[in-house]
């Protein structure tokens, strides 16, 4: 059952049928991507579906290229100005395809250990990027899980800026599992995602599935959802109030909430200050305050594109 729609931009009945066929496995991948389905379900929303639900959606050689391309693509595309992630089929990700894999990562190349190593390291950081590039996107992210989100989706997930998931989704740091440290950015971003680095420690050390309820509590996600329709609605409501907001502001807090993450209260600050004595001087400042003082909605207000 969906939840109450509080979203002017969107009527109920348009979410539901929007979130229906985001919520469906028709279709095939976007051209030219192999592994991503890419459409646009609402003005200014984009929406990134993992899409090789035959295997799971499993992480293979193209889908660590084609996330790079992806997420460049909508940094600079004027008419994005937030992205919703999902997955398509029965669950989120099964994480690295290790089948496909195995030849980078096991047969680098070289001709001794020293340029193997050089080898291991470049592959090491091109897949770190894939990720990377999700947080450096300056268009705010929601990831919408449901299922099984193991390995490198969990790295997927902590790279975006809001995670949603269904009442049966888990999430699983696999990497000890399989005779490795997660290294594209799971061990670096959650622990800032959920604050505690007894449970961080937990999860990566043992390998243990976190189920929803556990994911809400330790807040890897914000909200849970009784089935992936709802869940796909509610992202895209989610989505409509984001891209109502002036694109100058969201992503001028995108960046320096990120800033702010790495940086201590007074470099953070300074850094805001720095930002904000150009950004005051868009005139989207004086069309939000005239809009609030109407007591109209910033999402009324035609906002140039940026």
């Amino acid at each position: 059952m969906l939840h109450k729609c509080l979203s002017p931009i969107f009527p109920c009945t348009s979410l539901s049928v929007l979130a229906r066929a985001m919520s469906s496995s028709s279709g095939g991948p976007t051209s030219p991507y192999t592994t991503l389905a890419i459409s646009h379900p609402a003005e200014s929303v984009t929406h990134v579906e993992l899409h090789r639900p035959e295997k799971l959606n499993a992480m293979n050689k193209a889908f660590w290229r084609e996330m790079v391309d992806c997420f460049n693509e909508i940094s600079g595309d004027p008419d994005c100005r937030v992205v919703v992630v999902s997955g398509a089929g029965k669950i989120f990700t099964a994480g690295i395809d290790l089948m496909d894999m195995a030849s980078d990562v096991l047969q680098p190349g070289g001709d001794d250990t020293a340029r193997v190593s050089w080898n291991i390291r470049r592959i090491i950081t091109k897949y770190q990027e894939t990720f990377s590039v999700i947080e450096k996107c300056p268009k705010p992210v929601v990831v919408a899980i449901h299922g099984a989100c193991i390995g490198g989706g969990v790295d997927l997930i902590t790279a975006c800026d809001i995670r949603l998931c269904t009442h049966d989704a888990w999430f699983q740091v696999k990497e000890v599992d399989i005779g490795l440290a997660a290294d594209v950015g799971t061990l670096q971003r959650l622990p800032k995602v959920i604050g505690s680095r007894s449970l961080v420690n937990e999860l990566a050390l043992t390998a243990r599935k976190m189920f929803a309820d556990e994911a809400k509590s330790s807040g890897l996600v914000s909200r849970v959802f009784a089935e992936k329709e709802a869940m796909m609605a509610g992202a895209l409501e989610m989505a409509g109030e984001i891209a109502g907001r002036s694109p100058v502001a969201v992503q001028g807090t995108k960046i320096n909430l990120i800033y702010a993450r790495d940086h201590s209260v007074p470099e953070g600050l300074d850094y805001m200050a720095t930002w904000n004595m150009s950004m005051l001087q868009t005139q989207d400042v004086m069309k939000s305050a005239q809009a609030a003082m109407e007591k109209k909605s910033p999402k009324t207000i035609a906002f140039s594109k940026l």
